[in-house]
């Protein structure tokens, strides 16, 4: 046993019941007021951004350049959608939301994701009927209004990232959005220098396929990270026969069954399990089981029932 794991005599502050708990439902939030007027100055200067586009897109003919602002205006409610599911993540468990708000954040992760796929498909539906219905593009006006949606998308994506993409599921599907903007710009920019230079305007449509491919596999992925928080699955980074021999593995447990491990959110971790340990040490097991799941899994809510070692196994589970 590692030393690390608690000893007799730390197991007087032990509650000594056949079922214990670890649940904490304070989640103290930091997000700021600034953090928010960093996101309203981005959504602000993407919509902007977006009537520029469309207007270019429209003179210039170019899809590509109308398919990057409906990308745009998609990365506007996708900070907008993450603003919302933030405040609403912030606000503190009651009695009829016991677990609290977190899982709006996840939520707004998957109207997001959902967002990037209909954005997605969309462009490869009107670059297709670019293909076969070309039509000449400007692609002067291509190349300036692409170069100035590329200075904007960068902005935005800094200003997502700084306010919390990093840690939170949430604004880092903000944050893809913005970033596959600017990807979306340069194929813009060099499908318009393309076509100034050579007149390749099927460049045009192979540049939104690309930006629509891109779109496509940020949206799927980040739409079954979400499906599968909600849907109560297995995290990532865990193995359940893996937890279970890790458990057993515990001088004095018998059996572990009817474990299940999910997600509230992103980062917190619950576990539920069914024990058959030796009744005279069992508060020592159970202390020494929830400080290697902590330890060992970053599993800090668990919930450990412990059984009659002479039950039978029929009886043990749901």
């Amino acid at each position: 046993m590692s030393s690390s794991y608690p000893n007799k005599s730390n197991q007087r502050h032990e509650q000594k019941h056949s079922s214990t708990h670890l649940h904490s439902h304070h989640h103290p939030h930091s997000h700021s007021h600034t953090h928010n007027g960093k996101l309203t100055f981005a959504v602000v200067i993407n919509l902007l951004l977006t009537i520029v586009q469309v207007v270019g897109g429209v003179l210039s003919g170019s899809l590509s350049l109308i398919a990057d602002a409906l990308h745009n205006l998609s990365d506007a409610g996708a900070i907008v959608i993450a603003i919302f599911a933030r405040k609403i993540s912030a606000k503190k468990a009651n009695e009829s939301m016991t677990f609290g708000y977190q899982r709006a954040e996840i939520i707004g992760t998957l109207i997001n994701s959902f967002t990037l796929i209909i954005v997605g498909l969309y462009l490869i539906y009107q670059a297709i009927s670019k293909y076969f219905n070309p039509t000449e593009i400007d692609g002067w006006i291509v190349i300036w209004i692409a170069s100035v949606a590329l200075v904007v998308d960068i902005a935005t994506a800094i200003l997502t990232y700084m306010s919390g993409a990093k840690t939170s599921m949430n604004l880092r599907a903000a944050f893809i959005h913005n970033v596959s903007d600017a990807m979306a710009s340069v194929a813009v920019i060099i499908a318009g220098i393309l076509i100034t230079l050579y007149q390749w305007y099927f460049v045009d449509v192979i540049a939104t396929i690309l930006i629509s491919v891109y779109v496509l596999y940020h949206g799927g992925l980040l739409s079954m990270q979400s499906i599968n928080i909600l849907m109560q699955a297995v995290p990532q980074d865990c193995d359940v026969s893996t937890i279970k021999n890790d458990i057993e593995n515990i001088a004095g447990v018998i059996e572990a069954i009817d474990i299940h491990v999910w997600q509230l959110d992103e980062h917190k971790l619950f576990l539920d399990c069914k024990l058959i340990i030796k009744q005279q040490t069992q508060s020592l097991e159970i202390a020494m089981i929830k400080t290697m799941l902590k330890e060992k899994y970053a599993i800090t809510h668990s919930t450990l029932e412990v059984l009659p070692s002479g039950q039978n196994i029929e009886e043990k589970c749901y």
